[in-house]
């Protein structure tokens, strides 16, 4: 997708409705809502994103590009520190609920049927993540496999649903440290 060139204002509204799509749900936000706090009226609204579905896949493809800023941070100092360090940073990044992961992943669960070229973006990061994992699983462990990518995503996707879920607190460093003691 070519790069979106968007007026400061259509940003601000991108923003704040990815604010309240994380706290509030994708079918929970309508446009009047959105439109009411950001103070934008109707047309213009329809004017920069044309649908709910366009308006959302530009929400997710902005999460999308931050979050994945952050993950080429952390990755580009894998040379000066642990491979497991840099791991867990990526571990902690994905699994704080109010991190930049959480809409992503709320996505994927809530947009499917009704949004899919705006799901097709979570996807799309999804199995980028995967890749990167696998990157770094394969710089900490030649023999590393794609599954083992695969699991340390599964890893982090379940604690998310464990934080949603639970009332009591999870030892999210005990489980990571699982995995890597699992891993070898």
């Amino acid at each position: 997708m070519p790069n979106l060139v968007l007026p400061t204002r259509a940003i601000q509204v991108i923003n704040k409705s990815i604010n309240l799509f994380h706290h509030h749900g994708f079918h929970t936000v309508g446009i009047d809502r959105i439109v009411k706090e950001t103070n934008i009226p109707k047309a213009t609204f329809y004017n920069y994103f044309h649908s709910k579905e366009r308006f959302i896949e530009i929400c997710l493809i902005v999460q999308k590009e931050r979050l994945k800023e952050k993950v080429i941070s952390i990755a580009k100092h894998v040379n000066h520190t642990n491979v497991i360090d840099q791991l867990k940073k990526l571990y902690f990044l994905h699994t704080h609920l109010e991190g930049p992961y959480y809409l992503l992943f709320k996505a994927i669960f809530e947009i499917k049927l009704t949004y899919p070229k705006a799901y097709q973006t979570a996807v799309r990061y999804r199995t980028w993540l995967i890749n990167e994992i696998y990157s770094q699983l394969r710089t900490l462990k030649t023999d590393a496999t794609f599954q083992d990518a695969k699991l340390f995503l599964y890893l982090i996707e379940g604690a998310i649903i464990q934080l949603l879920g639970s009332e009591t607190t999870i030892d999210q460093e005990s489980v990571v440290e699982c995995f890597f003691a699992g891993f070898g």
